[in-house]
């Protein structure tokens, strides 16, 4: 499934809600997962992919102030990407690689 990102506030705000309840991963970023438009949005997608082959990716950029609005209030993270799993907000590119030198982030990933 792919999101067109609606331009006024309140939209954006209930597709993040929306995105994030129906996906159990899903990554805010610059482009999306076919194109990366930002290195942090690469490596992102890059580490998700090597364990989990189903997610989804949402392009925040045609609407970039009003996603990080929206994200605001479940993060409480400033820059993009952002990866929630579960409904529950993971991080960014550097956390997703500091769970995985760990050994932890396929576990993040597939927990059910």
């Amino acid at each position: 499934m792919t999101f067109q990102p609606e331009s006024e506030p309140d939209d954006v705000a209930a597709r993040v809600d929306r995105t994030i309840e129906e996906n159990d991963v899903v990554v805010f970023m610059k482009g999306n997962r076919l194109m990366p438009q930002c290195g942090y949005s690469k490596r992102a997608v890059q580490l998700i992919s090597q364990y989990v082959d189903e997610f989804e990716t949402v392009d925040v950029l045609p609407a970039l102030d009003e996603y990080r609005a929206a994200l605001s209030d479940h993060s409480e993270w400033e820059t993009i990407p952002q990866t929630f799993v579960d409904g529950e907000f993971v991080g960014g590119s550097d956390v997703l690689a500091e769970l995985d030198e760990r050994g932890d982030l396929e576990a993040k990933l597939t927990s059910e």
